[in-house]
């Protein structure tokens, strides 16, 4: 079977205006999740998934006392691959129970390191929204397209550390969790690895995984069903199909801003020039439809 790796957006745990309760985020897993229960029955299956909201809320919780010990953005980063592939784990089960498919299948979360470079630029220059948006401006955050929102450092992912084992685990027909929140960011300090105060862009990690195990299909879930050029406007356009030379204009002439889409279809790039099949973006209610061609923006190298 081919191998399809699944990145989920943060819409897939907390819409907009919900509080990020366990019982939402339960309640839109489901949708993204039954679809991936089923294709699971056609492919060897990895899910990576962002913590945006998630790692922000842990940031705004140590800050709101004193009385507990503060910890770096890689150990919050730790808790959130816990905390979500937890969710992820517990509605799969459910959805593969329901199917009752004879196929036997495993699941599992993998703690993911990503190394780093440690004198990336974006340590210089923080560009990644995380935790909750504000309407007004606060101190220290940055206008983006969901409003004022923290940003911090977001280097580029280097290598995933486990992508072996996440290979291996594959071979064994199992389900894989991995990259939660982009990864553990680290750097190779001699032969240790040291974490770094960061969080990775999970579509770019997806995209380096994609490359080490050499996938065939990496699909981008997010909000919208399909990539838009001019996007917000009133001359706006959705694209079908896209090749890598175009989409490579478009974030040239600024289409896809670096908070938002351009992260997504510089994975996409990424994954087809590494030896990549197919990439698609479309919505967290599309998956199962835009594998099939009904759904979705296509991505490839050449024109078909």
């Amino acid at each position: 079977m081919k191998t399809l790796i699944v990145a989920l957006g943060g819409n897939a745990l907390i819409k907009p205006g919900e509080r990020g309760t366990p019982e939402q985020m339960i309640n839109n897993l489901q949708a993204p999740i039954k679809q991936i229960a089923k294709l699971s029955e056609e492919y060897n299956i990895v899910i990576t998934h962002g913590n945006g909201p998630q790692v922000g809320a842990l940031l705004l919780q140590q800050e709101a006392t004193e009385e507990i010990t503060r910890m770096p953005l890689q150990i919050l980063v730790a808790e959130t691959q816990g905390q979500i592939g937890f969710l992820i784990e517990s509605t799969l089960d459910e959805e593969l129970m329901r199917l009752g498919t004879d196929m036997e299948k495993y699941f599992l979360t993998v703690l993911t390191y990503v190394e780093v470079n440690p004198n990336d630029r974006a340590f210089i220059r923080p560009t990644k929204p995380i935790g909750p948006s504000y309407k007004r401006k606060r101190p220290g955050y940055v206008k983006t397209s969901k409003g004022w929102r923290r940003v911090v450092a977001s280097p580029k992912p280097l290598r995933i550390v486990q992508a072996r084992e996440i290979k291996k685990l594959i071979q064994e027909n199992f389900i894989i969790i991995s990259c939660g929140g982009g990864g553990i960011p680290v750097i190779k300090d001699g032969t240790h690895f040291q974490g770094v105060e960061a969080v990775i862009d999970k579509d770019l990690a997806s995209a380096k995984l994609g490359e080490q195990i050499n996938a065939d299909i990496l699909l981008i879930a997010t909000d919208v069903e399909k990539v838009a050029l001019n996007y917000g406007r009133v001359d706006y356009k959705y694209l079908d199909k896209v090749t890598t030379t175009d989409a490579k204009a478009y974030l040239r002439q600024g289409h896809f801003p670096p908070g938002s889409m351009g992260p997504k279809i510089q994975a996409v790039i990424n994954f087809l020039e590494s030896g990549g099949e197919q990439a698609i973006i479309t919505s967290i209610e599309k998956i199962k439809e835009a594998l099939e061609g009904k759904a979705g923006t296509h991505f490839s190298i050449e024109e078909n």
